[in-house]
């Protein structure tokens, strides 16, 4: 799966699929003053007030998906199918500095390398250990408007290998969010030594494989310090990500400044201004001009069949609402790309299941199923919803 397509998936969906969330709702209460006490509509108003902060901590991420033994030797050890499914599973660090919207760093701790994700300013840098591959780009003088590059304002909301932040996730979930959704506030929570509030939001349909979700935001701030996403059936939460340590003062700016180490392979990406059209057929290479990766720019909702004028890819659909909604991506580059991995690499045989149609990727929040045809559906929905909706078309 890749960053092309993951993005379309339900909000409620998208923390699972790029290394989601959450945080057990049972955190011993601040030992200090209790907070003041807000209903739900004033912890959201909390949280819409809060902005690009100036903070430095460590995440930690763990998840329960249900996802097979990753291998640690043979074909599929360094495969993408591998990077994958590594972050979806097991535990995860993550160091993270921000100094307002335009300097942001986030480094995720693997066993054996490690990932960075830099923005400063207009320069955007992603960089894995693993192989010192890097990747480099300068956002244009809009600001990085186009509608495919709002994901690098903040490295590590929808970048490759990098986990996203409690901030991230919680604009996700509450996005899903609608008339069946239950708010509440629980006692409050001690995250990373902060007194803070307990969002719960709980989805009152059976239609979504979602049972709840939990939010610690800051009492002071509103900045969100956890997020836990719960499975029906589980006792366990199937991700939690939440600060451990955080400060609230602004990093040292050299942070921020980030050179590739001698020896890396950097690929340039060229960024087109918003409404200037399409992407570049090529990106540069150290000693080599590759194909580009160009990516899906969408609708959600749009008529099928109907292309983007900037790429021609075919535009995804969006069938039902909030938690029930199923994402169609029609057959096309990307759902092919996804196909031809699953197809190849061992590792995704063994977690993509045969249906009728097709090859199913399950976990315990999101559904991904790949038709024969070339069609993806995804979604926080029973497998057979995906069925259905895959038949009716």
């Amino acid at each position: 799966m890749t960053k092309k397509w993951l993005r379309w998936m339900p909000a409620a969906a998208v923390p699972a699929v790029i290394a989601a969330a959450a945080l057990a709702g049972s955190l011993p209460a601040s030992a200090g003053d209790p907070l003041p006490a807000k209903t739900p509509q004033e912890v959201l108003e909390l949280m819409a007030q809060h902005t690009a902060p100036s903070l430095s901590g460590t995440l930690e991420q763990t998840s329960q998906l249900g996802l097979p033994q990753l291998p640690t030797t043979g074909p599929s050890a360094g495969s993408d199918a591998a990077s994958v499914l590594e972050l979806l599973s097991g535990p995860h660090t993550a160091r993270v500095f921000l100094d307002g919207p335009a300097n942001v760093r986030v480094q995720v701790l693997d066993r054996l390398a490690e990932r960075n994700a830099v923005r400063s300013g207009d320069q955007v840098w992603l960089y894995s250990s693993k192989d010192n591959t890097a990747t480099h780009l300068t956002l244009p003088a809009d600001g990085g408007q186009h509608k495919d590059f709002g994901q690098y304002k903040h490295p590590g909301a929808g970048t490759d290998g990098v986990m996203p932040t409690p901030a991230d996730l919680a604009a996700r979930l509450l996005a899903a969010a609608d008339l069946t959704t239950e708010v509440t506030v629980l006692p409050e929570v001690n995250v990373a030594g902060r007194a803070a509030y307990n969002l719960m939001i709980t989805p009152r349909t059976e239609g979504t494989l979602i049972a709840s979700a939990a939010i610690a935001v800051d009492g002071q701030s509103g900045l969100p310090l956890s997020v836990e996403l719960k499975a029906r059936g589980q006792n366990e939460p199937a991700f939690t990500l939440a600060f451990t340590s955080l400060s609230l003062e602004a990093p040292d700016a050299s942070l921020f400044a980030f050179s590739p180490p001698p020896g890396a392979t950097v690929k340039e990406i060229d960024v087109p201004a918003h409404g200037t059209g399409g992407w570049p057929a090529h990106s540069t290479e150290s000693g080599a001009v590759p194909d580009a990766e160009a990516p899906d720019a969408a609708v959600p909702g749009a008529v099928p069949g109907s292309r983007d004028p900037d790429i021609g890819n075919p535009r995804p659909t969006v069938t039902g609402t909030g938690w029930e909604s199923v994402v169609e991506f029609p057959a096309g580059p990307a759902s092919a790309e996804a196909g031809a991995m699953v197809s190849s690499d061992p590792l995704l045989q063994q977690a993509a299941v045969a249906v009728p149609g097709g090859r199913l990727f399950s976990t315990a929040v999101v559904n991904v199923l790949l038709t024969d045809d070339g069609r993806v559906f995804a979604g926080s929905v029973p497998a057979e919803r995906l069925l259905t909706a895959a038949a009716a078309r």
